[in-house]
This record gives C-alpha cells, sequence and structure tokens, in this order.
C-alpha cells in the first residue's frame, strides 16, 4: 500500500481505503479502480492524497520469489450486490414474457409474480433516482422501462398509504404497463425520427392490445389489467385512448403512470437521450396538476428526494459537488457544496442537477 499524491495517481490505480469528502461523506469505496472519470471528481472535491495499491511491487524477495500477476481471467470481479442480481435475472425473465406475447404463448405469470417478490423484498437497495441497470443498451429499453416501473410503482403504492394486498399487484402492473407494445411494428417502436400521425395512432393502440392480452388472466386483478389500458390517461382528460378524467381512471393506472413517466425520460431511448432525475421530477411537478394525480405526485418527490445529503452530483455547469441541504418545500434544487463554496439551485434557477454521480 501506498500514500500518493493526487497529481501522481494513475488510471488503473486501486484504492486500498475509502476516499472522504471533506464533509465526511463517502465519496469512493476501497476497492475502485480509478479512470479519468474519478480522477476528475477527486480534482473537483481537492482530495490531496489517496491510499492506493502500488502495481509494481514486489513480494517476498527474501525467498527470491515474485508474485506473478493475475491474469485476466483471475482478476477479481466487480461486487454485484444481491439487487443487482435479482434484478438481472427478473429482466431476463420480463424479456421472455415479452416475446411469449409476441409470439402469442401464454404469459408466465405465476413466475413474475415469485420472481417480482423476490426483488422487491430487497427494494432497500433500490434507490429511485441513482439506480442505473448495469450494461444498458438502447434496444432493450422497453424492457429496463416495464421493470423499473414496476418497482417504482410499488414503492409508490406503500408510500401512497395502499393496502398491501394491493402491492405486488400494483408492482405487476407497472411491470406489465407496456406488454401491448409487443403487437407494434418495432420498426416504428425504434424509429429514431419523428413519427407520422399513422405511426403515432399505431403506437396509441398499445394500451388497447396490452388489455385485451392481460383480460382473460385471471391471476391479475382489474386493476393491473386497467392500467395497461389507462397509463396514458391524464387528469383533465387530454389522454388517451378515450380521453377520461380523473374520476374515471383507475389509482393503479394513476400510480404507474407517474412511474412510467419518471423512467421514460431518465433512460436512454434510441430517439431520445436520458434526462437528469431532478429535472425530470421538477417536469412531473409541473405536470401535476391536470396531468398527473397530484396527491401521489407530491409524495413522489417528497419520498424519491429524501436522504440525499452526502450524494455526489455534476451540475449543468460541469462542476461536481456534494448535496448537503435539501428544503422539503423544493427538493428537487437542494443546496450543493462545490469546492468549499455552497450553491444554492432554489435560488440560483439557472443551473440545475445534471447528473447524480454517486450516493
Amino acid at each position: 500500500m501506498a500514500n500518493v499524491l493526487l497529481s501522481r495517481l494513475k488510471p488503473g490505480d486501486k484504492l486500498l481505503q475509502d476516499v472522504q469528502t471533506p464533509l465526511g461523506n463517502t465519496l469512493f469505496h476501497k476497492g475502485v479502480v480509478v479512470t479519468s472519470r474519478e480522477l476528475d471528481i477527486l480534482q473537483a472535491f481537492q482530495v490531496r492524497t489517496v491510499d492506493v495499491e502500488v502495481a509494481d511491487k514486489t513480494d517476498n524477495k527474501a525467498a527470491g520469489s515474485v508474485k506473478k500477476e493475475k491474469s485476466e481471467t483471475e482478476e477479481e470481479k466487480p461486487v454485484v450486490s444481491s439487487f443487482q442480481a435479482e434484478y438481472e435475472v427478473t429482466f431476463q425473465l420480463v424479456r421472455r414474457t415479452f416475446n411469449h406475447a409476441l409470439s402469442g404463448q401464454a404469459l408466465p405469470i405465476l413466475e413474475i409474480r415469485q420472481q417480482m417478490e423476490k426483488l422487491i423484498g430487497l427494494t432497500g437497495e433500490y434507490n429511485i433516482l441513482t439506480f442505473v441497470p448495469s450494461g444498458l443498451k438502447e434496444d432493450d429499453y422497453w424492457y429496463h422501462n416495464s421493470l423499473l416501473t414496476g418497482l417504482t410503482s410499488y414503492l409508490l403504492a406503500r408510500w401512497n398509504g395502499f393496502t398491501s394486498k394491493d402491492w405486488v399487484q400494483i408492482a405487476l402492473a407497472g411491470l406489465l404497463h407496456d406488454i401491448g407494445n409487443t403487437k407494434v411494428d418495432r420498426a416504428i417502436l425504434f424509429k429514431p425520427t419523428a413519427l407520422t400521425s399513422e405511426e403515432r395512432e399505431e403506437v396509441r393502440r398499445h394500451t388497447v392490445n396490452g388489455y385485451q392480452l392481460l383480460k382473460p388472466i385471471a391471476a391479475l386483478n382489474e386493476g393491473v389489467k386497467l392500467a395497461s389500458l389507462q397509463h396514458h390517461e391524464r387528469e383533465d382528460g387530454s389522454g388517451y385512448p378515450l380521453g377520461i378524467k380523473a374520476d374515471k381512471i383507475h389509482p393503479y393506472a394513476k400510480i404507474v403512470a407517474i412511474a412510467d413517466t419518471f423512467h421514460a425520460m431518465t433512460l436512454n431511448k434510441v430517439y431520445q437521450k436520458a434526462a437528469s432525475p431532478y429535472m425530470v421530477l421538477e417536469e412531473i411537478q409541473k405536470n401535476a396538476f391536470g396531468k398527473l394525480e397530484p396527491a401521489y405526485v407530491r409524495v413522489f418527490i417528497e419520498r424519491a428526494t429524501q436522504f440525499h445529503n452526502g450524494t455526489v452530483v455534476k451540475l449543468s455547469d460541469g462542476r461536481t459537488g456534494e448535496i448537503v441541504f435539501s428544503d422539503r418545500s423544493q427538493p428537487t434544487r437542494p443546496w450543493v457544496s462545490v469546492a468549499g463554496s455552497i450553491v444554492n439551485l432554489s435560488t440560483e434557477r439557472h443551473l440545475y442537477i445534471q447528473e447524480v454521480v454517486s450516493n
């Protein structure tokens, strides 16, 4: 182990001790292999020295032997959390479920429910604002959006006081809300340019397609089926496919609409890059009156932004800092410590959080 100046730190060096921010929060955990990204963040926080593994050290010279470097196949693999492992299993099941719907096979609903119960049992490790699926590919957008919408819908149900018997069903409503897209031409779904009016109408039919796919399944309650039909309906009647208003929209569909809107905007798609989760929350907040259920939105924003002091973020001007205070009246615009100075995003409105770097 060697304690080295930041100026001598190189990409490929491995941290042997946690690195703390000036305010005592963990910036990087030991074991992280340094890349140019880590170097930039360390410089932004004015870290002077770090403990790293010396790559060229020899071992046990007295015995006249030198340890051989591990081959690439022997190198330690990154630690995968229980949640990440179960997420990957569930993701593959979602992909298989969509393929079953595409080919007209029965959906494995019992297997889906059992796997979702395993995954939601680990939601203590799931942070809505910071979790990014590993190996994310744009072509897999629909599967990730469905799974993340299911997870977030589950949390929204709990946070908004739904009874426990509804929690798993609402998670399934989120997971299956876009199953009707399997009946839409993939060339349209993944078209990188603007859709024609005819193509937009075909995309909108995914709501009806989904309802028809789920309607015969006895293991799903009516709320799950209506969520697939109504998740694009809006409180003021401006949505589709039926243009119904708030009192006609099932509560499951209102929950799923919020979760789907958030993840649709924070995941990369062929035709649209991911947006900052904090900017998306602001956008959802603006749409709360007239579009989305305002009570559910308020709870969503309050709970999603809780306990984020110490989160490392990148601002829209490129600077990196850590959240040190959140005003509950403006939870999407916290105070951020940048190189010893405080940036109050509630007053400096021209700035916003562009990216969550680490939690």
